[in-house]
C-alpha cells in the first residue's frame, strides 16, 4: 500500500460501529473501498446475519467464503465474508479437532445451537474468532525466504454490532478466557485478545448529527475506553450541507424569516401565486435552520469527545457502488484513511 500520511496508518483491523439507523453498514463499505484505493486487498466482514452488505454492491448475498466483490483505484480490491456462527464453530473443531466431517451429525442433533445458545457468549467468540484469524492471515513464504509471508488483506473492515453491545461483544473472549487454562481453546482466545487489544484494531462509531445518536456514540466511546478498546474517529453520517448564510439561519432558527423578501424574489423569477409560495418556503427555511443548529449543537458535543470526526456526506440518489465510492473519496479527501 502506498506510503501516504493517513490518520490510521498502520491500523489493520477497522470495527465500525454505530447506533441502529444510522448508516453504520454503508459507511463500513465505503471504508473497505477507501482502505483499497490505496492499492491493497481489502476484506469486508459483517456479522450477526444482517445481510447488510450485499445490495450496496449489487449482489444477491454474502457467503461464508470469502471473494472479491469490488476493484478500487491503484489496483486494489475490496473482498467480503459473512461470517456465520456455525461455520465458524465447524471450521474451529476442524482446526484444532479434526472434525469436521462429523459436522452433519452436529447440526442434526442440533448440537451447534445448543453450543452457541446455553454458553455464555459463545456465538460472540465464534465471530471475533474468524475476524481475528483474517487479520492474522499471511501467505505462504517460499523456502528461500526465513520467516512468515506477508498478510493475505492489508486491512480488515468489520461492519459491527451496533454501539450498544460493541464493548461486550469485542471483549467477551477475554471475559471466558479464563474457563479455559491451557490447551487449543486457551490458545485461541490469547490470540482473539492480542488482536483486539492491539494498537492495530481500532473501534470507529458512526453517528448522525442527532440528539439520540450522538448520546450512544458519546457514550460507547466512554465505555469502550474503560474497557481499554483503542478508539478511532467518529463518522458523522447523512451530512447535508447548509443551504443559507449564517446570519439568515440564525434568524430563522428564532422563526424569524423575511417573507416580505422572499415574495419579492419569487415574484421576479415569474413564479405564480408567489405570496402563498412565501410562506410555504419560510417553514421550509425555519425548518433547516433549526435543523442545522441542532446539528452545530451536535458537533459540539462529539468535539468534547476528542476523537477526529470525518464527514460521510448525504447522497440524494441513494446508495449504490457508485455512490459508495464518492462517499470513499469523501473520507480519503479528509485524511480518514
Amino acid at each position: 500500500m502506498s506510503s501516504r500520511d493517513r490518520d490510521w496508518d498502520g491500523v489493520r483491523l477497522h470495527v465500525v460501529t454505530g447506533k441502529g439507523g444510522t448508516g453504520k453498514t454503508t459507511v463500513a463499505a465505503a471504508l473497505a473501498l477507501a482502505l483499497a484505493a490505496e492499492g491493497g486487498k481489502v476484506l469486508l466482514v459483517e456479522v450477526e446475519e444482517r445481510h447488510g452488505i450485499a445490495p450496496l454492491f449489487g449482489l444477491d448475498s454474502l457467503s461464508y467464503a470469502e471473494r472479491e466483490i469490488a476493484a478500487a483505484d491503484n489496483g486494489g480490491t475490496v473482498y467480503a465474508l459473512a461470517v456465520d456462527a456455525e461455520a465458524a464453530l465447524l471450521e474451529y473443531l476442524e482446526m484444532f479437532y479434526g472434525l469436521r466431517r462429523v459436522g452433519g451429525a452436529l447440526r442434526r442433533f442440533g448440537v451447534i445451537d445448543f453450543a452457541t445458545t446455553i454458553a455464555p457468549g459463545a456465538r460472540d467468540i465464534l465471530l471475533t474468532g474468524k475476524v481475528t484469524e483474517a487479520v492474522r492471515r499471511r501467505t505462504p513464504q517460499s523456502a528461500r525466504h526465513d520467516g512468515p509471508g506477508p498478510y493475505v488483506y492489508d486491512a480488515v473492515v468489520l461492519d459491527a454490532p451496533p454501539t450498544g453491545r460493541i464493548t461486550r461483544f469485542l471483549n467477551v473472549t477475554a471475559e471466558v478466557s479464563g474457563l479455559a487454562r491451557v490447551g487449543p481453546v486457551r490458545d485461541h482466545a490469547a490470540r482473539v485478545i492480542d488482536v483486539i487489544r492491539s494498537p492495530e484494531t481500532v473501534v470507529h462509531f458512526v453517528t448522525l448529527l442527532e440528539e439520540m445518536p450522538v448520546q450512544e456514540c458519546v457514550e460507547g466511546i466512554a465505555e469502550a475506553r474503560d474497557a481499554g478498546l483503542h478508539v478511532g474517529g467518529i463518522l458523522v453520517n447523512m451530512v447535508r450541507p447548509a443551504l443559507l448564510e449564517d446570519s439568515v439561519l440564525a434568524a430563522a432558527s428564532q422563526g424569524v424569516v423575511d417573507v416580505a423578501a422572499l415574495t419579492r424574489g419569487l415574484q421576479a423569477a415569474s413564479l405564480p401565486d408567489p405570496s402563498r409560495l412565501a410562506q410555504e418556503l419560510s417553514k421550509e427555511i425555519v425548518e433547516h435552520a433549526r435543523h442545522m443548529r441542532v446539528a452545530a449543537e451536535a458537533r459540539s458535543r462529539l468535539a468534547a469527545a476528542g476523537r477526529p470526526c470525518y464527514d460521510v456526506p448525504f447522497l440524494d440518489d441513494g446508495v449504490d457502488l457508485d455512490g459508495l465510492r464518492r462517499l470513499a473519496c469523501e473520507l480519503r479527501d479528509q485524511g480518514a484513511v
